[in-house]
């Protein structure tokens, strides 16, 4: 006999811990029962836009049948086999082959993990591993952004720039430090000879030097951060980052959890603004969540180093390379090339930009509107003129949030910014809808 929708919500809370667990956070808390395309539904039958593609990962939609079918294809075959050297498996073989065809072009070298924290956390050992490779063994520290999200597990939530992650967890690693987001809304460049992004890029420097440059290992990065609160950066940005990281001998690693495979209308986010990183950490949208899969690619140098060394890099997991994972990666590569994903995102996050913008862009309390390609984030102030924020007691972005889910649009914030990254396969019309119901939604908290 089928139970109902509050007895299996019973069972839930009795038998799961969720991520950011707490008390009364699950209370009201939808079970999605299936997918289809931008569209996710609920034991109850009712439809809404999931306006965060999952977490930013599901960007060929739900469903995507190709995506089904590898994995089919593989489990009859394959279903498992060790990634540890002396063992290696074909889909693994031709997911490195094809990443490194679309890839930066340095980069052509790949470690893969079950998802993006462990991504980062094989940047860091990677980074290590380098440098004491190349006779530096004091390069150990890694500097990060404020705002920035890199994971929770333990490495990767002391490079996480947003502090809420932070208490219950501390002492955190030692050897982490943090410069400000360039967040162009916000910063505030205290130095009128150079532009605000070249400002927000000298603050690595200065960081840097402080530190100590010969302990420094790498400077972390998403090209956009995204759980922060969709923040691009200034076009002047990464280009006066990468002239930093060249002085100083630290290791440029672009996270592009987020950012990669089309999501930002380039295939990586670097692209936009001709920079290449050492290494790169990805996830999320390269099985498109279909099965927990990321890695990094580190460059032609990192690569040479390791083949000229006899000291292993003894760093592992019992999934790196997952024959499934690795299948259902190469599907979604041949989808995201096939489709055209840059260009889809790119299209339709214009649509999107200019939809919030006639909807939201005259409201009162509106500060910024703001993205790039396929990813937005609205920003909500108690003060456009002077750009005060809400007291977090308002709790604006929840309300609102709370509001757009009752019309049917899933998504999250970070405070009082809404971010939005639907699947990039999208229909225009549900791009339409959804901008309609974040206006209702503002309406409805905030008035006209």
């Amino acid at each position: 006999m089928a139970i109902s929708s509050s007895q299996m919500l019973a069972l839930d809370q009795n038998h799961l811990i969720h991520p950011l667990h707490v008390t009364g956070g699950h209370s009201n808390a939808r079970i999605w029962s299936e997918g289809h395309g931008a569209i996710l539904i609920d034991t109850d039958g009712k439809e809404y836009i999931d306006g965060l593609a999952g977490l930013w990962n599901n960007t060929a939609g739900h469903s995507a049948q190709e995506l089904i079918d590898a994995a089919a294809r593989q489990y009859a075959k394959l279903p498992y086999a060790s990634g540890y050297v002396g063992s290696s498996n074909e889909a693994a073989i031709n997911l490195g082959q094809k990443l490194a065809s679309i890839c930066y072009p340095q980069i052509n070298r790949f470690y893969l993990t079950s998802g993006g924290g462990e991504a980062t956390d094989s940047s860091i050992k990677m980074s290590r591993y380098y440098w004491k490779l190349k006779g530096k063994p004091n390069k150990t520290k890694v500097i990060s952004r404020m705002l920035g999200y890199h994971g929770v597990t333990f490495a990767a939530m002391c490079a996480t720039g947003i502090p809420a992650y932070w208490p219950m967890f501390e002492p955190r690693i030692p050897g982490f430090s943090f410069i400000n987001s360039p967040y162009p809304y916000r910063y505030e460049n205290t130095d009128p000879s150079v532009s605000q992004g070249v400002a927000a890029a000298n603050e690595l420097e200065q960081r840097i030097l402080e530190e100590g440059a010969d302990t420094v290992a790498m400077f972390i990065a998403e090209p956009v951060q995204g759980s922060g609160g969709v923040i691009p950066p200034q076009d002047d940005y990464f280009p006066r980052i990468r002239e930093i990281c060249d002085k100083y001998e630290v290791l440029l690693v672009a996270d592009e959890v987020i950012t990669g495979f089309g999501r930002t209308g380039k295939l990586f986010g670097l692209e936009h603004w001709d920079v290449q990183p050492d290494i790169v950490q990805f996830a999320k949208a390269v099985t498109s969540g279909y099965f927990p899969f990321g890695g990094i690619g580190v460059s032609d140098e990192i690569a040479d180093a390791m083949d000229g060394s006899s000291q292993p890099f003894m760093h592992a997991y019992t999934y790196s390379g997952h024959p499934i994972g690795s299948a259902i990666a190469c599907a979604m590569l041949d989808l995201v090339q096939r489709e055209d994903f840059p260009a889809m995102a790119e299209e339709k996050g214009e649509r999107l930009m200019n939809n919030l913008s006639s909807a939201l862009g005259d409201h009162p309390h509106v500060g910024d509107v703001r993205g790039l390609g396929l990813m937005c984030g609205v920003e909500y102030v108690k003060d456009k003129a002077t750009k005060e924020p809400f007291d977090a007691g308002d709790k604006i972005g929840d309300r609102i949030i709370s509001a757009a889910i009752e019309r049917g649009l899933f998504t999250r914030v970070r405070g009082d910014v809404l971010c939005l990254a639907p699947p990039i396969v999208i229909e225009n019309s549900e791009i339409d809808r959804l901008s309609a119901i974040l206006r209702a939604a503002t309406i409805d908290v905030l008035g006209t």
